[in-house]
């Protein structure tokens, strides 16, 4: 995009030091998220299929952001290396037209690593340039970036724009007389209105005469509806009602969505309000300057009620529990919202000396530099 029609939010980095600084930054961050959600596990906040399947998109935002680092390793250093746009004011995460680009790339990575010198190859030419020409190598450096980005892309597993939904088999149970398997559906997308990775997970009844996964005609259809509604705007209440009334045979128990960022840093974003304080005044070492928010929302159903269907015929649909406290759960709709923060500690020493009011009901999960993850409210 044009420097003169960027949006003011959007910013790109043009220095090699910085750049992969920034990858180093969300490496770390990936990296730590995954004993979050342990922790989440072992508080019985999630199910154990539940992490497994966070876990797997977890992998796949490190993925992503690995393969992104190899695309722009040498920004600043060769004039076709290109420069990373990422939101430096909503999200600290690269904005959606990155993750489009790279999920356009990985069609083609095969043809282009068919035409590339092997790994081995480029770094033979590196040593003969460095020893016999006594020159830095830097075509070559960046032709090796450029087939480390294409092979990442070809081996696959990578947080893409869209990520289509997968259902994994819970069980059956067999309560009413009528045999209801139990599915964990799970989808994500990187939503473009707040540049943000966002997870969602629903727990399903299927009373339907074939399996959901197995059935040709249901399943491509749950599979774009669901992604249709994928949207960061939409209340999980407008979605879960939405495929309630859809899919007379599918009854939705649980939804949940998990948005992962924004992300803050000193160095990089530019947010304001309380938390540009608190890292302000950490005064944190390069690679500990950072915090990453985590929402959690959830939607559950409290009952069932009888429909009408057609003359004779009547369905089930669900009624959701919203959160009962100030009527919050109109607004918000779902059954409940938990905001997390996740940092280093020393942010974390001058969050607690800040003691900023937003902050006060936000959970907190503290990296020690060792990894160790430790929980507080």
């Amino acid at each position: 995009m044009p420097a003169e029609i960027r949006p003011l939010d959007h910013f790109q980095l043009e220095d090699t030091r910085v750049t992969r600084r920034y990858f180093e930054k969300f490496r770390a961050i990936t990296g730590h998220l995954g004993r979050v959600a342990g922790r989440m596990e072992a508080e019985r906040r999630f199910t154990r299929e539940e992490v497994a399947a966070v876990a797997r998109y977890l992998i796949g935002l490190n993925l992503t952001f690995r393969a992104l680092a190899h695309k722009y390793h040498f920004s600043g250093r060769w004039a076709h290396a290109g420069k990373l746009t990422f939101d430096r004011i909503e999200s600290g995460f690269p904005v959606l037209s990155e993750i489009l680009v790279l999920a356009n790339d990985t069609l083609q990575a095969e043809s282009h690593l068919r035409a590339m010198p092997s790994v081995e190859k480029l770094k033979d030419d590196m040593v003969r340039t460095i020893v016999g020409e006594r020159q830095i190598p830097t075509k070559l450096q960046f032709a090796l970036s450029q087939r480390l980005y294409y092979e990442e892309l070809v081996k696959g597993g990578l947080f893409l724009a869209r990520n289509d939904p997968t259902a994994e088999w819970l069980g059956n149970d067999g309560a009413g007389g009528v045999e209801r398997r139990r599915f964990l559906i799970t989808w994500a997308v990187w939503d473009g209105q707040v540049n943000l990775p966002e997870i969602y997970l629903m727990e399903v009844e299927d009373t339907g005469r074939v399996g959901l996964p197995k059935d040709e005609r249901r399943w491509p259809e749950v599979q774009a509806h669901l992604m249709a509604q994928a949207v960061g705007g939409l209340k999980l209440l407008t979605i879960a009602k939405g495929f309630d009334e859809d899919f007379d045979d599918l009854h939705p128990k649980k939804l949940r969505r998990i948005h992962i960022g924004p992300m803050y840093s000193h160095a990089f974003t530019r947010q304001e309000g309380p938390i540009r304080e608190v890292l302000a005044a950490a005064r944190a070492p390069e690679g500990e300057d950072w915090a990453l928010v985590w929402t959690d929302e959830e939607l559950v159903s409290e009952r069932v009620e009888q429909a009408r269907s057609g003359w004779f015929g009547t369905v089930e649909r669900q009624i959701f529990a919203l959160d009962p406290f100030a009527g919050r759960g109109a607004d918000t709709g779902a059954t409940s919202m938990e905001r997390a923060v996740i940092l280093p500690e020393r942010p974390f020493q001058a969050l607690a000396g800040l003691n900023p009011p937003g902050f006060r009901d936000v959970r907190k999960f503290v990296v020690a530099p060792s990894g160790r993850v430790v929980s507080y409210r």
